[in-house]
């Protein structure tokens, strides 16, 4: 072993070590490792190119360029528009429909629907599209995110090893092109029969011991920071008491005047949150908005200020059914004030609130007690939180002012925009299909993710509080560790030393070892590299064996899915630590055994299918 390799599995090893120990974050593992193999480049050591040129420590950057970074940001705001939407709380309804609160249940049904998706599409995009469904999930049934995010992740790549359409897939069959002699190469459907069997034996094993294996870790602070519905603001503001609809009727001597014409809020100090115009809504509408005969004006406030509102020709009753308006449409967000906040001792009719910044006050919380009249008159003192109506489109100019730190609600509980969820969905499945016939992946989610924002689904103030950088910086760090191991000949030299280990065992022993290695090397390299390392090595071997190179080729496919063990071993992986919380040894503690059941699905799998 020369010593740049042996300098390699330093640099790796001693930062993993800490990961694993819980010692050291795992996104700055992955950095230290690009960090110490550029160094090591830098200084003459042939880690990441030819010796003595320093130039080559540039690809210890490289991973922040390459294709899955730029498909994984894209997914980050395509998966936030799912969710603003409402079409991943439609999916999460859908699955809770059939699953109830039953963790074994759920988890099967994540599981098994994220696997389905990966026989048509690309596994980070069926990840990412049940992410917010299994967040949903988890807020609605108790159950931790951590008990489901993995079952997702796991569940792409079992999909994947049973479809064409996965890239190590798809390579391995051109490798087979290029074989000496040449090979014919693999169809549609040959990955189907040894990944489909491995594929139910994950989903089962999933089901009924993944509930006993998986953490049940709390959500990070992150995650938990100010996330009630807007429903439950309402009922922690006492909303509902004072939650009148006043319609607007013909001969009425408010009809066809401006609000802030009425005395409504200055005289009456009631605050008018919305106003429904037959099936149009107008939220947190301005002092300038005309009112016409028929409106119905969702109100806050007394009874008794409501009440003289009788003499102007209107009737008004409490707001029906449970008292939410949230269900409806009517979006909340909370403000605070913020320390030394030049608002101190001033009252939002002073500030001009709802003119400069466009949302409504409709109840003030100071202590215990909940104020829902006159709200603007209140003089604000330190610890007021005020709850407030407006449109998402003037949320900027609020989180911009630095007397308030806003809040904004979790939009689960609102209502599905029918034609804004059926025109992301459209996106969605448009640059879905384009991959399929092969558009690059990382391609088409930026189109979609661009055209998304183009279409003012979602703002690119919300894409970019939408990246989860940790991961992007996990996949940019671990990416260099795949250049430095084939620049070595690392791979290579462990890739002959198993072949010539499983060789005397014939071409069942041969499938079997090239499994193994694929999946260890996966665990570091990604299956897409590590492919074009063990690919060679298994249809070679298979060649100078005279047995079948296709079902090598099958194996190594399969053993990259098999990203099973550590978090970055899938960009799928990644994508799920955040919102779950999870630690290094979480994957390890579920993917160790399902590896292990995978392991004997394909050696089953090549004695049934490929007569091994």
């Amino acid at each position: 072993m020369t010593m740049p390799q042996v300098l390699v599995i330093g640099v790796i090893v001693i930062p993993l070590g800490f990961v694993a120990l819980n010692r050291l974050r795992v996104d700055i593992g992955a950095l230290i490792i690009a960090v110490g193999l550029g160094i090591a480049q830098f200084a003459g050591l042939g880690v990441l190119g030819p010796p003595n040129t320093p130039a080559d420590a540039v690809k210890a950057i490289s991973g922040l360029g390459q294709p899955v970074v730029v498909t994984l940001f894209s997914l980050f705001i395509i998966t936030r528009c799912l969710e603003e939407t409402g079409v991943a709380r439609v999916v999460a309804h859908r699955l809770l429909a059939i699953g109830g609160a039953s963790e074994t249940r759920l988890i099967f049904l994540f599981t098994a629907t994220t696997a389905l998706l990966s026989l048509v599409m690309n596994n980070l995009a069926a990840g990412a599209l049940l992410l917010p469904s299994a967040i949903e999930a988890s807020r609605r049934t108790g159950i931790r995110p951590s008990k489901l995010l993995i079952p997702v992740a796991y569940g792409s790549l079992l999909g994947g090893a049973a479809t064409y359409f996965t890239t190590a897939n798809i390579i391995v069959s051109n490798l087979l092109l290029i074989a000496n002699p040449p090979q014919a190469p693999l169809h549609i459907l040959d990955f189907t029969p040894v990944g489909g069997l491995i594929a139910l034996a994950g989903i089962a094993f999933m089901a009924l011991l993944g509930r006993r294996l998986l953490p049940n870790r709390e959500p990070s602070a992150e995650q938990q920071v100010a996330h009630r519905t807007g429903s439950e603001l309402e009922d922690v503001y006492q909303l509902g008491e004072r939650l009148w609809e006043v319609q607007v009727l013909p001969d009425s001597t408010l009809a066809g005047r401006k609000l802030g014409e009425t005395g409504i809020g200055v005289r009456l100090g009631l605050a008018v949150a919305a106003i429904w115009r037959g099936r149009q809504a107008i939220f947190a509408p301005s002092p300038s908005q005309a009112i016409l005969a028929g409106d119905v004006l969702l109100t806050v406030g007394r009874e008794d200020r409501v009440s003289q509102l009788s003499s102007l020709g209107v009737r008004f009753d409490r707001q029906p059914s449970d008292g939410h308006v949230s269900p409806r449409g009517v979006s909340f967000v909370e403000a605070i004030m913020s320390p030394h906040s030049r608002a101190e001792g001033r009252t939002l009719r002073e500030l001009n609130f709802r003119v400069n910044y466009g949302f409504t006050a409709v109840a003030l919380l100071r202590g215990r007690r909940s104020y829902r009249t006159d709200v603007g008159s209140f003089t604000l003192v330190p610890g007021d939180s005020i709850l407030m109506v407006g449109s998402p489109d003037r949320l900027r100019g609020l989180r911009n002012n630095p007397d308030f730190i806003v809040l904004e609600a979790d939009t689960s509980d609102q209502p599905l925009q029918t034609r804004r969820a059926a025109l992301a969905s459209v996106i969605l499945a448009i640059a879905i299909i384009a991959s399929i016939l092969g558009f690059p992946v990382y391609l088409a989610m930026l189109t979609g993710a661009l055209v998304m924002v183009l279409a003012r689904l979602i703002s690119m103030e919300e894409a970019y509080r939408s990246m989860e950088w940790r991961a992007i910086f996990l996949i940019a760090g671990m990416y260099v560790v795949s250049i430095a191991m084939v620049q070595t000949g690392l791979a290579a030299l462990i890739g002959d030393e198993v072949i010539k280990l499983v060789g005397p065992f014939g071409p069942l022993g041969l499938a079997a070892g090239v499994y193994l290695l694929t999946a260890g090397l996966t665990q570091f390299m990604g299956g897409q590299v590590t492919v074009l390392v063990t690919g060679p090595i298994a249809i070679s071997a298979a060649l100078s064996m005279h047995t079948n190179p296709q079902a090598m080729a099958v194996a190594a496919a399969i053993g990259c899915s098999a990203s099973f063990l550590t978090p970055f071993a899938h960009p799928v992986n990644i994508l799920m630590i955040g919102p779950g919380n999870y630690r290094f040894s979480d994957f390890f503690r579920v993917g160790w055994l399902l590896t292990v059941i995978s392991f004997v699905a394909l050696v089953i799998g090549m004695v049934l299918f490929w007569g091994l």
